[in-house]
């Protein structure tokens, strides 16, 4: 049978021709290589931004929301005693302003300085109707002004946004919206009051009128510390300590309130660069939330001495326009607390995003 002869064999190659043969091409290696195998090279993008190694979670972490509520017997204990100090400071403040109102010079300053004067200008005894309107609405809008500005404080992902009509870019959360809206419509209400109490000659019940009012002020402090109150007759005239609380609170607290809130708003100018330098929005926010809480001190402070001071007749006098102790008042300050407590339970977005979406555009997440 035939047989093939094999090829002939090329003889070695000397280390010279070694030398001088050219490297085999990049071509020629990649078509040797099988390409369904993925190369193997070093991972050099994480996904996301989290650590590469977690840390181990704590059993504090790892408990349930309900026991990392419920406070320990160590700390409801640090609690108690920590209410029951405070007790007994406040009422050895109450003691030492006792003991100290009993001296001769005291009693002389409490004669020269009992806890009011009389104004410079002549002012119409009682409250007009309006002004127990404006306290109503005023009242009404601070309750969910308070509430929407908590819930902005503690929303992490809104469910509802607004955007205005002509501009795309305005986009805020329904809750920043509501805020906004009600602090627009109680502007407006303190404006219409502010105006009101100087057409009618009522705004020397809260402008202090004498430098009188600095030491009768303090007068009324001490005479409140020490549970032996000063003479209320509210219905001519404030005490000077009431007169600067109304005074700071309509004319300083309210305009540093809108004037903040206004810088961190959308409304705020975008252009206007020198005017953003000069008052930096890190101004308004450190300034806005410590306002709310005066407020709410206030708000405290000023309902605990209605209730204290002659609750029916004060009643009377913010919501009947009458100085005398009947029901009327009660009754009318029982039915505005279910119109505010309504307002409460309303604060929600299905009822607000309706109304919003007469201004503007109503979106989900």
């Amino acid at each position: 049978m035939p047989v093939t002869a094999a090829p002939p064999s090329a003889p070695p190659a000397s280390p010279d021709d070694l030398e001088e043969a050219p490297a085999p091409s990049s071509v020629a290696v990649r078509a040797e290589r099988d390409v369904g195998i993925p190369l193997a090279l070093p991972r050099t993008v994480w996904d996301g931004s989290a650590p590469r190694r977690m840390p181990a979670a704590s059993p504090a972490a790892s408990a349930p929301a309900s026991d990392r509520r419920r406070p320990t017997w160590t700390q409801a204990i640090a609690g108690l005693l920590g209410a029951a100090a405070l007790g007994i400071l406040a009422g050895a403040a109450v003691a030492f302003v006792r003991a100290l109102l009993s001296f001769p010079f005291m009693q002389d300053f409490l004669a020269a300085f009992p806890g009011e004067y009389e104004p410079a200008v002549p002012v119409e005894p009682g409250f007009a109707p309006w002004v127990n309107w404006a306290h109503f609405f005023n009242v009404f809008l601070m309750v969910l002004i308070i509430r929407s500005g908590l819930r902005i404080r503690t929303e992490k992902r809104p469910t509802a946004f607004w955007t205005p009509r002509n501009n795309a870019k305005g986009k805020i959360s329904l809750t920043i919206w509501f805020h906004q809206a009600l602090d627009i419509l109680w502007l407006v209400n303190g404006v219409i009051f502010v105006v009101l109490l100087f057409t009618t000659g009522h705004w020397a019940r809260i402008v202090p009128t004498s430098w009188e009012v600095f030491p009768n002020a303090l007068s009324a402090a001490l005479q409140y510390l020490s549970f032996d109150w000063p003479h209320e007759n509210g219905w001519n005239n404030y005490n000077s300590l009431q007169q600067l609380a109304y005074f700071a609170t309509v004319f300083l607290a309210a305009p540093l309130a809108a004037v903040t809130g206004f810088r961190m708003s959308g409304m705020w100018p975008k252009k206007a660069e020198r005017l953003s330098k000069a008052y930096p929005i890190e101004w308004a926010r450190a300034l806005h939330f410590p306002v709310m809480l005066y407020f709410v001190a206030f708000i405290i402070v000023h309902v605990a001495l209605v209730m204290l001071t002659g609750f029916l007749r004060n009643l009377n006098h913010m919501y009947a326009s009458q100085d005398a102790v009947t029901w009327t008042g009660f009754w009318v300050f029982v039915a505005s607390l279910v119109v505010i407590a309504i307002g409460w339970i309303a604060a929600r977005p299905l009822v607000i995003a309706p109304i919003a979406k007469v201004f503007g555009n109503v979106s989900g997440r």
